[in-house]
This record gives structure tokens, C-alpha cells and sequence, in this order.
């Protein structure tokens, strides 16, 4: 599987590395294992985990070829509001 960034997932990486003192290496390890995969907008998917008392969502465009891409990642405190039972 290849793990393919866009230049926007970039930079909310270096963003999230300061606050919740995330690599790379464990966005894209969380990535393969992810607690929850849900539906998002339009024909994306959201990759979650459970992190820091809190939920890493990471925005997932189709999968092609077994490919991701990753369009962007947040976290929020906000777990009851996206994580689906």
C-alpha cells in the first residue's frame, strides 16, 4: 500500500507536530490499523484513532489500486461527535 500526501496534508502535519507532538511515521502507522474508518463528504473516507485523550481524523481520498491518499489530518477533543457506534 502507498501512502501518497498532498502538499495541504503536509502542512497540517507540521502544524499538529507542535501541538500533539505527532510524526509522520505514526500518521502513516495509525494510517494501516486505524480504530474506525467512516463515510465522509463526497467519496472520501476518514481514517480515526482514538489519540491524546482525543480523535486523530485523517481525511482519506479514494483508495486506487490499494493506494491512499491523504487529504488532510486534525485532531479534535470532540470524540462523541465523529466516532460512529
Amino acid at each position: 500500500m502507498k501512502i501518497v500526501w498532498t502538499k495541504h496534508a503536509e502542512q497540517r502535519l507540521e502544524e499538529w507536530k507542535k501541538k500533539i507532538n505527532i510524526s509522520k511515521n505514526e500518521i502513516e502507522r495509525i494510517l494501516k490499523n486505524p480504530h474506525q474508518i467512516v463515510k465522509g463528504d463526497l467519496d472520501a473516507f476518514v481514517a480515526q484513532y482514538k489519540f491524546e485523550e482525543g480523535l486523530l481524523r485523517k481525511y482519506l481520498l479514494k483508495y486506487i489500486d490499494k493506494d491512499i491518499k491523504i487529504s488532510t489530518i486534525y485532531w479534535t477533543s470532540k470524540i462523541d461527535k465523529y466516532w460512529e457506534e
